[in-house]
């Protein structure tokens, strides 16, 4: 009988799949990550194609599951201190990059029709608890 896997988790980047990867290699769990190729390649394409999927042994994924349950998936200052939103004080901030200015959607058309990375984008944290966004200063 051949392995059978699983995705647990997808990512838009294969650099948060490879950290991620790396915890659970560390468990001693068998991970497999597919697209990251093909999205280290052209990361714009991350989107349609549904992102790196990180993929475990279907025997392991009750237990890789829990590990990343553990794992804080919210953003912290560069203290390690997490961050707060300024509108109802919870701690359940993420960042998110958006595409809301001038600025910001020149450098996504440019590296849209050139094949390269975007040079600016402008990231914000909203929190999960009352969708506030904001900057931190």
């Amino acid at each position: 009988m051949s392995p059978t896997f699983k995705t647990i988790a997808k990512f838009q980047y294969s650099a948060e799949a490879q950290i991620i990867k790396g915890r659970l290699e560390s468990e001693g769990i068998e991970v497999f990550l597919s697209d990251h190729l093909t999205i280290d390649t052209d990361p714009l394409v991350s989107n349609a194609i549904g992102g790196v999927k990180l993929k475990v042994l279907a025997k392991d994924a009750l237990r890789a599951q829990h590990i990343l349950e553990t794992i804080n998936k919210y953003s912290v200052d560069d203290d390690g201190n997490a961050i707060q939103c300024p509108n109802c004080n919870s701690s359940k901030v993420a960042m998110f990059s958006t595409i809301k200015d001038f600025k910001s959607f020149f450098s996504f058309m440019v590296g849209f029709l050139f094949g390269t990375l975007p040079f600016y984008a402008k990231d914000k944290y909203r929190c999960d608890d009352c969708k506030t966004e904001f900057d931190i200063k």
